[in-house]
């Protein structure tokens, strides 16, 4: 146990299945860090379970007992989990799947979504609480696995909150990324709205890119495609300054300054999480092929082909092309082709267990969320037993982070009756 300031830590890292349908085969490392309040730390305290966004993003790591970590603290034992192929469990990135066959990586990375991170969970849940069930926050695609949980194991689970992550239950990628595009154009007529000198700064950077060979710090070339991607950053409440700080300094003299190739690299890169580059795969369920859905609805609206003006930014999409020219991507190209051509998908949402579902479950949901669909979320809401839905556009897609202890606490009081 280490202590940092008002919480007490404690690291676990359990061996699981890499295939959970056969438990005596080849095994992984997933992590977990367990945080109580210091003061707290000998008692035996209820269980939440913190399931991180992405798909890809490790578990928080943190610095203090503040935010919505201070408050579940006041009342729980937490675990910070860091899902199957992140952070310190069994990592998925470049560097681990090197030299493996197309076909191999692909069967590979079918074993690190949600069904398999909910199966990892009952088997740590099984080990530390004895077999009690435990209580579970799903942010964004954390609220996808929440519901994964629900028609898994609903045993498993006391009561589950979700910020800006109800996922559609049937809907396909093709339909989840046709809604994408509209909320992400009118994200970019906020920001050009707000900085109206970036429509100009962003077309001369576009203009140079075409014409001139960019190379960012790893050697990836700067095309004007991967610089549109800087909007994935746009349905956060801190976006579209990150964006327009980053733009500010691109210049020095007639050249691209190195701080800005960085900060491109580093927000673009996909270093330490190819597994959200590679996320069409948790629209996956039946016979449907995802088929590079986000690729294919883009010809749907023209206002985001590159000769455009105002040049747009894209959003949370995945393209094939950045499996070819983004240095930690290329690995996963030939086996992001078939996970996109597969259609033998496992369900990953039962939607008659869900319908009867028992536990609370109180979910926020951010009216102008840009990555997960207001209007789906409240359809699943409608769908889903014993469900209490907060609609608010006080907060973007990051409320939880932003918001900290009072978003995270009005849903405890939702579950509790208090409010």
């Amino acid at each position: 146990m280490i202590k940092i300031p008002g919480l007490a830590i404690t690291d676990h890292t359990f061996a699981m299945p890499l295939d959970h349908t056969d438990p005596q085969g080849p095994t992984i490392d997933v992590f977990a860090r367990e945080a109580c309040a210091v003061d707290k730390a000998g008692q035996d305290l209820p269980w939440l379970v913190y399931l991180q966004g992405g798909p890809g993003g490790k578990g928080p790591r943190p610095e203090s007992a503040s935010g919505w970590l201070g408050h579940a603290v006041k009342t729980h034992r937490v675990l910070l989990l860091d899902q199957r192929g992140t952070g310190r469990s069994t990592p998925v990135t470049a560097q681990t799947v090197r030299g493996m066959e197309p076909a191999a990586l692909a069967r590979y990375l079918r074993l690190f979504r949600a069904d398999s991170i909910v199966a990892d969970a009952e088997l740590i849940r099984a080990r530390l609480t004895g077999g009690a069930p435990w209580e579970t926050l799903g942010q964004s695609y954390g609220g996808f696995i929440t519901l994964t949980y629900l028609s898994q194991a609903p045993q498993g689970l006391r009561a589950c909150y979700v910020t800006g992550g109800l996922p559609g239950l049937t809907a396909t990628a093709e339909e989840t990324y046709a809604r994408t595009y509209p909320r992400v154009a009118a994200k970019n007529a906020e920001y050009y709205r707000r900085y109206p000198q970036d429509v100009a700064a962003v077309r001369a950077i576009a203009d140079h890119l075409d014409s001139t060979d960019v190379r960012l710090p790893d050697g990836d070339r700067l095309t004007t495609r991967r610089l549109r991607t800087l909007g994935q950053a746009f349905g956060m409440s801190d976006g579209y300054e990150r964006v327009h700080w980053m733009l500010e300094d691109a210049w020095r003299g007639g050249e691209l300054s190195d701080a800005f190739r960085y900060q491109v690299m580093a927000a673009t890169g996909f270093i330490d999480n190819p597994i959200y580059a590679l996320q069409e795969f948790i629209y996956g369920q039946g016979a449907a092929a995802t088929g590079w859905a986000a690729h294919r609805a883009m010809a749907a609206y023209p206002q985001f082909a590159e000769d455009a003006d105002p040049l747009l930014f894209t959003g949370e999409m995945m393209y094939p092309w950045m499996f070819r020219e983004i240095a930690a991507l290329t690995p996963f190209a030939a086996a992001a082709d078939l996970l996109a051509e597969a259609a033998d998908w496992p369900h990953l949402y039962d939607p008659a267990r869900l319908a009867a579902n028992d536990v609370p479950l109180a979910a926020a949901v951010y009216f102008d969320d840009m990555y997960v669909d207001a209007d789906l979320q409240v359809q699943t809401a409608r769908s889903v037993g014993n469900t209490r839905v907060w609609v608010t556009n006080e907060y973007e897609h990051n409320g939880l982070r932003a918001g900290g202890e009072h978003v995270l606490g009005r849903l405890m009081d939702m579950v509790a009756g208090r409010c």
